[in-house]
């Protein structure tokens, strides 16, 4: 199966052109004979806003224009497509990546963990994971700061996703996850990992390209630079990702990822204190975060 990952420029708050750029993708890939094609996150509408109120103006609901002209391309292509969209539920604002198929709209996810960043600071966090079948497999979706998380590539993989996708956004200062993190997340779980990151320059951010896909060994099959749009191919065989058990010699030397885990011995990375604490780099000041229900608070 062919597979593959955009590398592309969405402009700040511009939805019409964003649309255009993300079909554009579609219909390259679908030419290709891709099965799945995956878009950065928040191709909707840009990342960089300065408001909850900005934003908001720039997010859609779910249907809306963005997932209903998404769908209907993947209907007339016969693709499955993984976009990041900016999404407004009532007064609520998401960062999502949505799942479209042949069929319409087939999953939603909402991003879990927000870094201090961009739209992220303002957005109320989602509470549930999603693997969802699909004509390409069963996917598994994270956005962008997800991936500093393996407990949640680790819980999609239990439950059977055979391939994750990572719409991200990630500027210049966290290029250290596309050089190690991505590698590891597919090597350690033995899943497909298609990660979709954008470039250019938003405000004062600017992103660091590297798309790639990677195979269940850890290889990277194909990978972007840093600064040019791209459309990345690879075939995979998702069968790869349903075999957890690694017998290079029978008797001898045999593994299995899933079946050797001692979850016993696992309660910590469960056990969350009220309030955490980080310390900003550089020997900046101590900054305290809370998790509440609506999102986090910032003190300094």
């Amino acid at each position: 199966m062919r597979v593959a990952v955009a590398q592309i420029e969405p402009k700040l708050g511009e939805a019409e052109s964003n649309l255009d750029l993300c079909l554009r993708m579609l219909d390259e890939a679908a030419a290709d004979g891709c099965s799945l094609l995956v878009l950065p996150e928040c191709s909707s509408a840009g990342y960089v806003f300065e408001s909850p109120e900005e934003a908001l103006a720039h997010a859609q609901e779910i249907p809306g224009p963005f997932t209903e002209a998404l769908a209907a391309a993947c209907g007339r292509l016969d693709v499955v497509c993984v976009a990041g969209m900016l999404e407004r539920e009532g007064d609520a604002l998401r960062n999502t990546a949505v799942v479209a198929g042949p069929d319409g709209l087939l999953g939603r996810y909402r991003k879990t963990h927000l870094p201090y960043l961009g739209v992220d600071r303002f957005v109320t966090p989602g509470d549930e994971l999603e693997v969802v079948d699909t004509p390409a497999g069963r996917i598994g979706v994270e956005i962008c700061y997800d991936l500093r998380f393996p407990e949640l590539t680790r819980a999609l993989a239990l439950d059977g996703a055979e391939i994750v996708v990572l719409p991200t956004n990630w500027p210049v200062e966290a290029r250290a996850n596309a050089d190690v993190l991505t590698r590891a997340r597919a090597y350690e779980n033995r899943v497909f990992l298609l990660v979709a990151n954008r470039v250019g320059r938003e405000r004062d951010a600017e992103f660091c390209g590297w798309s790639q896909i990677c195979n269940v060994r850890g290889e990277r099959l194909v990978e972007a630079g840093q600064a040019e749009e791209a459309l990345l191919v690879a075939e995979i065989d998702v069968g790869e990702a349903r075999e957890k058990d690694i017998v290079p010699s029978p008797g001898r030397y045999e593994m299995a990822l899933f079946g050797h885990r001692r979850p016993d011995l696992y309660g910590s990375l469960v056990e969350r204190p009220d309030t955490q604490r980080a310390t900003r780099v550089a020997g900046r000041s101590a900054v305290s975060w809370e998790a509440g229900e609506a999102g986090h608070s910032l003190t300094t």
